[in-house]
């Protein structure tokens, strides 16, 4: 599998699409996806890898596909966004939330759909994902000098 492609990612219905590049075939690239749900794993399809079991040929093709299995299949429906404030930073997903007055984040690496976050909580939005980026900052540069 290649890595996510996170700047490809759409919020729909409750759900983060995330289309990547599943292999090639006569040089055409064949793409698949995983799913975030934001009630994480209460549902069925929470970090699920192509629940569709269908494959595309182009970004906005799976997204679509993706979009019609969670039109039939959703075990729940959204109104709201809760992906709508997400990066990609260094191709890792980074994904903030607010509630009472704090901030905290889930944080994705590029190749895997595990959220390697810590559990810390933050006063401002801003402060969030300048500590997340410092943190992906320092691991580049680590793995640079490796």
């Amino acid at each position: 599998m290649s890595r996510l492609l996170y700047e490809s990612a759409v919020s729909y219905k409750g759900y983060l699409i995330i289309p990547f590049v599943f292999g090639k075939a006569d040089q055409y690239e064949i793409y698949s996806y995983k799913l975030l749900s934001e009630i994480g794993r209460k549902s069925q399809f929470h970090q699920a890898d192509n629940p569709a079991e269908i494959y595309g040929n182009s970004i906005s093709n799976i997204i679509e596909i993706a979009k019609e299995h969670i039109d039939q299949n959703a075990d729940f429906i959204s109104q709201g966004d809760s992906f709508q404030s997400r990066y990609v930073y260094r191709q890792n997903l980074i994904i903030l939330f607010e509630s009472h007055g704090k901030h905290f984040y889930d944080h994705y690496l590029p190749e895997l759909l595990n959220n390697i976050a810590a559990p810390k909580l933050f006063t401002s939005k801003y402060d969030c994902l300048t500590w997340v980026q410092q943190g992906v900052d320092e691991q580049y540069l680590r793995q640079r000098v490796m």
